[in-house]
Formats: structure tokens, sequence, C-alpha cells
């Protein structure tokens, strides 16, 4: 007997968790966005290069929600991640299958219980918001990993869901994120520049080949064999996302709370436990912190 597939519960339908949801309904998952109070089902539409697509997704309360959540989609943005938790307090235990999509590191760290599985996703997927109901999506590689073994489901889901791939270990994958966007995103939210201002502003490369320098220290000293040479691995993506604005960027703008936490924040904890300093990263992070 063919096992059914998963029912995801959804924190956070942004831009992200949104095209998540979308990969997943294709592939016959069911996706339920998880609200403080019942709320009319969330529209949106998705503007592929080859298609626009739109997407209808129920809204769910607490008070709805089954008695264990099995499957829990995290998709909200980094510092409003307890808050999200919230909402389906009482409702996780160790069997739920947690994948987790959100830039940075470290923002469900002591917030599950004990033994909860969480997937890692990581994707290089630009996706632009137009509106509160349209969004353009570049489509490029995604990555799933953490386990030992990959889910049952993935083979069929990577039948709906464009170059994703399964990664065991993914930690080099997120860290070579990590170190873009604690690159890329402070300097032009800082800055209030594109992405492509880091290539053509001989000051702010600087600054990014300092932030690099002292990832790239620190990453050496957690594994030994990782490569390093993060700024020509950061360039190559300024210089491919050089219209772009960054999120840190498009959150400053409108004077949202920034992910710098869980982002340049989770590299300076780690320095700190090893006895390090990264004095560059250390002073963007105070420099994008409302006192």
């Amino acid at each position: 007997m063919t096992e059914s597939l998963p029912h995801w519960y959804l924190l956070g339908a942004g831009n992200m968790g949104t095209l998540a949801a979308w990969y997943l309904t294709r592939a016959g998952h069911a996706v339920s966005v998880v609200t403080n109070s019942p709320t009319p089902p969330r529209h949106k539409q998705l503007i592929f290069s080859d298609q626009n697509a739109s997407l209808t997704l129920p809204c769910v309360s607490p008070a709805q929600l089954p008695d264990t959540i099995a499957y829990l989609l995290v998709a909200s943005k980094t510092p409003y991640t307890e808050a999200a938790l919230r909402r389906v307090s009482g409702h996780l235990n160790s069997t739920t299958q947690v994948l987790r999509f959100q830039n940075g590191m470290g923002a469900l760290d002591g917030r599950l219980p004990p033994g909860t599985n969480v997937l890692e996703a990581i994707t290089t997927s630009a996706v632009k918001g137009q509106s509160p109901q349209h969004t353009i999506v570049a489509e490029n590689t995604t990555w799933l990993g953490g386990l030992s073994q990959p889910p049952e489901w993935l083979a069929g889901l990577q039948r709906h869901w464009p170059d994703l791939r399964w990664e065991a270990d993914i930690r080099f994958v997120q860290w070579k994120k990590l170190v873009a966007n604690a690159v890329i995103n402070p300097l032009t939210a800082l800055h209030d520049v594109p992405n492509g201002a880091l290539v053509d502003d001989p000051a702010l490369q600087q600054a990014a080949r300092a932030l690099c320098a002292e990832a790239d220290t620190l990453l050496t000293t957690l594994d030994s064999s990782w490569p390093g040479n993060s700024f020509s691995a950061v360039l190559q993506v300024a210089r491919a996302t050089a219209g772009n604005t960054s999120s840190m960027r498009a959150d400053r703008q409108r004077g949202a709370i920034t992910e710098i936490e869980a982002i340049n924040g989770w590299l300076l904890r780690q320095a700190q436990r090893h006895g390090m300093d990264l004095p560059t990263h250390r002073r963007l992070i105070e420099a994008l912190t409302p006192t």
C-alpha cells in the first residue's frame, strides 16, 4: 500500500514559503498556512519564465490544527521565528518532520522538541515580490539535506521542483550561501545599493574582501576541509544578481527588522565560542541593529 503524501503546515507564506508550497502542491502534497486567526484562503500569482501560475492555499488557525503536526514547513523571516512557532505550540513532538526554508542558520536552535528531525533547504532561486499578489520567480538550484537518508517523498517532489538536489551533509552548501548573504546583504542594505555595486565600487569590494577573509578563517577553524576562496564566489553571485535588491536592503527600506542576527550573527557567535573575533562582521551588525 502506498503511503499518503505529506500534509504540510506552513509558517511564513511570504515569497519563499509560497514558492516551496507551489512545488509541493504540484507534487501532490497538501499545504495549509497557519495563521493567528481564521482568514480567507491565500491567493498569489507566480510569474515564471515560461508560465504564469496561480496558487491558492487554505489557512488554518491554531484552534484548527491536528493534535500532532506530522510535517511542518518553516519559512518565516528569521526574526519572527519564535512568534511563528507559538502558533503551533503543543502540536509538535519528536516525530514531527520539519523543513526549514529560511535564510541564515540557527533560527530553530533550542525551539523544537528534543529529537526533532530538521530538513534544511538551501536555494539560489530568486523571488521578487512585485505586490502581495504577484511574485516573479527565477528558478535555480535548491538543495535539501541534513538527514542521513532522503525522505521517501523526495523522488516524487524532484519531478516537479526544477533542479532539486539531495545533499546528506549540507553544511558546506549552507556555509557557501551564508557567506554570500553575510557579505552582499548587509553591505547593500547599509549603503542602499543593488547587488552589482559590490562589483563596481572599489570601496565596497574591499569591504567584501575583508568580510570573506574573516568568514573563511572561522569556517576553516570549524572544518579544516573548508575550501575557502569565498571572495571569488561572492563576486560571482553579486555579478549574476547585479540588478537585484537584496532581501536585507528591502527589509531596511521598509523599516523592517533584518535577518542579520541569523546570518552575520551566527558567524560571530561561532567565532566567540572559539575565542575569535570577526571585527568587520561585528561592525556591520552594530550598524544595522536598531538601538
